[in-house]
């Protein structure tokens, strides 16, 4: 695959566009990534120089996240929508850890990640990958590979992990997205969801703002940072677990919080909602 300094160009790749999936492999300093890709990352570290911080909250909070799913609700079947590309620590890595028979399945329809899923089927019988768009739930829901592998008359544990915020359609509206998820999960299942956030706050809504315009304006064109009421309404019909929705740095840190936070990070929030 491809790797900084490195632009060997398989067929089906379209280096002319940014891809969401390549960017945020740069943002975590992947080698899954085009000079187009990295150009993105330097636009947006310009107006942010922390700027990969986002990515890096939302990978963490992914994790803490799987780990409270796996370990606490018994839920043993994922839909991870907008997988991305592999970093050390997938979600069918942190919930197999902790229950091995868990079912991950990863949607997603970006090329370079369609590679990636062939080689993940290929390593567990448990973990499988479907092409699909993510922002059109009833494909989604209709799909082979999902339907053969997630029972929706069971609980399920549904991720929408900074995802939504590169949907730049106006109908449906990413509450309607979401809506038409949350309709077809049965009870006791759990939504995780986490999306670039404005906090509305003198300190630190003009950085938000001003990464969303670097953000639509550069070659990947997306990342649309959203308000509380705005984020409040991905979640209607669910009870959200505590803390709530907090921005992604604060949901179960992994112990006392020692070092200060990148003003960045408050840029990115979530939550785990429980569907009764």
């Amino acid at each position: 695959m491809p790797g900084p300094g490195s632009d060997t160009v398989p067929v089906f790749i379209d280096t002319t566009k940014a891809s969401i999936a390549r960017v945020y492999d740069a943002f975590l300093n992947g080698k899954d990534n085009y000079e187009i890709d990295r150009e993105v990352l330097r636009q947006v570290q310009q107006v942010a120089p922390e700027a990969a911080t986002l990515a890096v909250d939302n990978r963490n909070f992914l994790i803490r996240a799987t780990r409270f799913v796996a370990s606490q609700t018994g839920i043993t079947q994922f839909l991870d929508c907008g997988s991305g590309l592999p970093t050390s620590e997938n979600t069918h890595q942190v919930a197999q850890r902790i229950n091995p028979d868990v079912r991950v399945v990863y949607v997603d329809n970006d090329p370079v990640v369609l590679a990636h899923g062939r080689a993940l089927l290929e390593e567990n019988d448990h973990t499988h990958f479907s092409a699909a768009d993510i922002f059109n739930p009833r494909e989604i829901l209709e799909d082979e590979v999902v339907r053969r592998h997630i029972d929706f008359t069971q609980p399920v544990a549904l991720f929408q992990m900074g995802t939504l915020h590169h949907y730049n359609g106006t109908s449906p509206t990413p509450q309607e997205i979401m809506a038409e998820y949350i309709e077809a999960l049965p009870s006791g299942s759990y939504v995780g969801l986490s999306h670039f956030f404005d906090p509305q706050t003198e300190e630190h809504s003009a950085i938000a703002r001003r990464m969303e315009e670097t953000f639509l304006h550069s070659p990947m064109g997306s990342g649309r940072f959203a308000t509380l009421p705005e984020l409040r309404g991905l979640f209607e019909g669910l009870e959200l677990v505590e803390p709530g929705l907090v921005i992604c740095a604060d949901w179960w840190p992994d112990g006392p919080r020692l070092k200060q936070l990148d003003s960045v990070s408050y840029c990115i929030a979530g939550a785990v909602g429980r569907k009764p």
